[in-house]
């Protein structure tokens, strides 16, 4: 049968590049996203994240490769109502309460979704007649939400969603946002927190100077980082030879405490007791934070576990608030 626009992906980046001056800040990125699919963009401050998010959003154009959303470009996916974004930068909205923002946005897509029902979903029902330069932080975060949610999009993007938000404001915001993607909807969300990432992402796509360095679900991003962490006394004895055990990728010394990150660790423990006593021995799985900081390093980028699959433009619905 032959394959319809209708059967790809949400998202297709094919050898994106994106240059500001001398800064290459999106280098050659490749990426697909299923519909359907939640995905977390993970990165250290200035890895192109948010570059890459102007691209997928048409803010910004590709000097060279491609970008589609649902087979066509970013601009004809936005002004289909195909996508809803919550941006981290965007002008609040004077003398206009929620709800006036809320419908006001709805109506500029082809099929919304019922005000009552996006701000409920986004938690923000009892503040609907509130004025929006009244909120606090994470009230007016609450509100962004809503506002992406209006238009019933098939593709949601949130940058940094959960910024400004408390514990329990957080919890409730991933409620919002699993009903949301359990109907079918493609979401894809940048976040710090990298707890999040795992928890609530299908996949986790990390970024590193503009370029796609690891692409697979929290497990799969630790095993190629190196899944496990043997730490142990040095007892005063010397590191030479340590990074030539089977499975260690990295040595990390702390004190007198040396830490080995390892894709075997059986192996790494049986060599190390072939070199006499070992103190105070630990074998840990690496964390989200241990496999991120490899992920993100200046080694090369044999880490990465890929998986299948010009100006700025006039503002849009996009940016109202």
């Amino acid at each position: 049968m032959k394959k319809t626009a209708q059967d790809g992906p949400a998202v297709a980046f094919d050898g994106a590049v994106k240059t500001f001056g001398g800064v290459r800040a999106v280098d050659g990125v490749d990426l697909e996203i299923r519909r359907g699919e939640t995905v977390a963009l993970l990165g250290r401050n200035g890895a192109g994240k948010s570059t890459t998010l102007s691209l997928l959003l048409g803010l910004n154009d590709p000097d060279a490769g491609t970008v589609r959303l649902f087979g066509r470009s970013p601009e004809h996916a936005v002004a289909a109502g195909q996508v809803g974004a919550m941006l981290q930068e965007s002008r609040q909205v004077p003398r206009v309460t929620v709800r006036e923002l809320v419908s006001f946005v709805a109506r500029t897509y082809p099929e919304p979704m019922p005000v009552a029902r996006a701000l409920d979903l986004a938690g923000i029902a009892e503040l609907a007649d509130r004025r929006v330069d009244r909120l606090s932080g994470g009230q007016s975060q609450r509100v962004r939400f809503a506002v992406a949610l209006a238009g019933d999009p098939a593709l949601l993007v949130l940058d940094e969603p959960t910024a400004a938000l408390d514990v329990e404001a957080r919890n409730a915001f991933w409620t919002s946002m699993r009903t949301y993607a359990r109907r079918g909807h493609t979401v894809l969300f940048s976040t710090h927190y990298l707890e999040e990432a795992e928890l609530h992402a299908d996949r986790i796509v990390v970024l590193d100077r503009g370029r796609v360095v690891a692409d697979g679900t929290g497990e799969q991003l630790r095993r190629a980082a190196g899944g496990s962490l043997v730490s142990f006394d040095l007892a005063g004895g010397g590191t030479s030879g340590l990074t030539e055990l089977p499975g260690v990728l990295s040595l990390e010394v702390h004190g007198d405490r040396a830490r080995l990150r390892t894709d075997d660790s059986d192996a790494t423990v049986l060599a190390l007791a072939s070199l006499g006593a070992i103190r105070s021995l630990e074998v840990a799985p690496a964390s989200m934070d241990d496999a991120f900081l490899a992920l993100t390093s200046a080694r090369p980028t044999a880490l990465t576990t890929p998986t299948a699959p010009t100006a700025p433009t006039a503002p849009t619905a996009l940016e109202s608030f």
